[in-house]
């Protein structure tokens, strides 16, 4: 099965104040460069969602514009898997500083045993950490043309497998793996765990 990962990069970064935050510097690299590091240790194929691509262009990956402007992560998750040249695309959000590629390996090695193939910690699905066939294009175009536009209401159209946070755990702790990056308060927590972990 042939799989592209996709990088989100089409917030608005309204919490940290207008500035594009997958372009803040943490630990010595701009945290996308960090995302872009971790996919590329596993997927050969990348590709970036964004609406502003001259803020990308120094990562040299394809990029495409959002089909479903105000589709929200929903629509960004769509247009990914709809551009991916691959069966399936691993989705990863840009401002997601500690991926770790044994926890991207973990979701990849199950490709092909669901539509959906999602991280699930404390009752949460991890959606902008996920493996989304190409068979969850149809339901997930229906609920953007209804203005539904929850990630996982088209979970119940499609097979889903989820991956327990213990699985997770044998490699990084969830909370660090799965944090993102929103508001100045979180940039400053994530840039002394950065120090800590190095």
């Amino acid at each position: 099965m042939r799989i592209t990962g996709v990088i989100q990069a089409g917030g608005r970064s309204t919490r940290m104040g207008g500035e594009p935050k997958a372009l803040l510097e943490l630990g010595g690299k701009r945290i996308v460069e960090r995302v872009v590091d971790a996919l590329a240790a596993t997927l050969d194929d990348l590709l970036v969602v964004t609406n502003t691509p001259e803020r990308y262009e120094f990562l040299h990956l394809p990029m495409v514009g959002d089909r479903y402007p105000d589709g929200g992560a929903l629509g960004g998750i769509f247009t990914g898997l709809a551009a991916a040249a691959g069966d399936a695309a691993f989705t990863v959000a840009c401002d997601m500083p500690f991926l770790h590629p044994d926890v991207v390996r973990l979701v990849l090695a199950r490709a092909g045993e669901g539509d959906v193939v999602i991280p699930r910690v404390d009752g949460q699905y991890e959606t902008m950490h996920a493996l989304y066939a190409k068979a969850c294009l149809a339901p997930m175009e229906a609920r953007l043309r209804a203005g539904q536009l929850k990630i996982t209401g088209f979970f119940p159209d499609v097979r889903v497998l989820e991956i327990g946070a213990d699985a997770v755990s044998r490699h990084r702790v969830p909370a660090i793996v799965f944090m993102n990056v929103n508001t100045p308060d979180e940039l400053a927590r994530a840039r002394a765990l950065a120090s800590e972990l190095s």
